[in-house]
């Protein structure tokens, strides 16, 4: 084990792929609440780069190429699992996001820290964790 940490303060930003844009784009701006911070279309790669700041001020950037390569979503593939975004008020959140289309799961209750959280999918599938702190 190192004894000199990395001088680390945060995540930057967390970089996403969406098969389809305007839908990807819709979804993180209406359903979630981002605003836009630049958006630039790259001719070179024929792919967008959308950057976004969530509610709390959680970077965000989401990208779209053509024919990107599926990637498994379901919780217990190799990689990254899920985003978790924090918040206090879990059951207007989810209120807001049915008022919005989106599907969150019923909420549950963390056996081992006794938080509430619940799951819902971006459009291409990607799992966003919605975690009460008090």
């Amino acid at each position: 084990m190192t004894t000199n940490p990395l001088p680390l303060s945060g995540v930057h930003h967390v970089a996403l792929i969406t098969a389809d844009y305007p839908r990807a784009k819709r979804f993180y701006l209406e359903v979630l609440g981002a605003e836009i911070v630049s958006e630039t279309f790259r001719t070179e790669r024929d792919s967008h780069k959308l950057d976004l700041r969530l509610p709390g001020g959680i970077q965000l950037e989401l990208f779209s190429f053509p024919d990107p390569p599926a990637r498994p979503s379901y919780p217990e593939a190799c990689g990254w699992r899920h985003l978790a975004l924090a918040t206090s008020d879990l059951d207007t959140c989810v209120s807001m996001l049915k008022a919005r289309g989106a599907r969150p799961e019923p909420i549950r209750t963390d056996a081992s820290t006794g938080a509430r959280f619940t799951f819902l999918s971006d459009p291409d599938g990607a799992p966003i964790e919605l975690y009460e702190q008090n």
